[in-house]
């Protein structure tokens, strides 16, 4: 037996508010289903999981390889974000508003990738007049202009992320700094002291 509820019964408090409860979590969930569900989906670059329908190691479907895979992997490496930056933290770090999709920006921490840079928060003099100096090369690289985030991954920081940057006039940011004796190679291993 199947039972019908016409648009009536929205307009009984007890039925309709159950009605127009269960109508709208269906509506943002279904939203969210297809915002979401996009990004698990294999890009071209793995074709690896693309190809093979299902592990053949733990005999699952790709979509759940796929799901399984971290999302620093999932990220497409080719795509450039173009970014307003808000304010310069440090001399490896900046905050941005990256745009992510037409109409959709993220404001998030961008640290720059392959680059460290002495801290504000210095242990000794001479690490606080390098951060200083770092902190004031970066500004004026990032005041060019033309702020492009590329590479972008999840950094190992919580709430900010890792991205190769360039400028209108600087292709590599971190490179810029490295060069000018602003900052050192990073590999996301253990930091090295500035003082001494």
């Amino acid at each position: 037996m199947r039972r019908y509820f016409p648009f009536a019964a929205l307009a009984q408090p007890r039925r309709g508010n159950v009605l127009l409860a269960a109508g709208a979590m269906f509506a943002l969930g279904l939203t969210a289903g297809v915002a979401v569900r996009p990004s698990l989906a294999p890009h071209a670059s793995e074709p690896a999981l693309a190809a093979a329908p299902r592990s053949e190691a733990h005999s699952e479907p790709a979509d759940r390889a796929v799901a399984d895979t971290p999302l620093a992997k999932r990220l497409d490496p080719s795509l450039t974000y173009p970014a307003e930056v808000i304010r310069v933290i440090d001399g490896d770090t900046f905050q941005a508003r990256v745009r992510v999709w037409p109409g959709l920006d993220v404001d998030t921490k961008v640290r720059l990738r392959g680059v460290d840079a002495a801290e504000l928060h210095a242990r000794c003099a001479g690490e606080l007049a390098q951060a200083q100096a770092a902190r004031a090369a970066l500004e004026t690289i990032l005041g060019e202009g033309g702020v492009a985030l590329s590479h972008v991954g999840i950094d190992k920081y919580g709430g900010r992320v890792d991205a190769a940057v360039s400028t209108r006039s600087t292709a590599d940011v971190s490179a810029a700094l490295l060069n000018g004796g602003f900052a050192r190679a990073y590999d996301g291993g253990k930091r090295g002291s500035w003082c001494g």
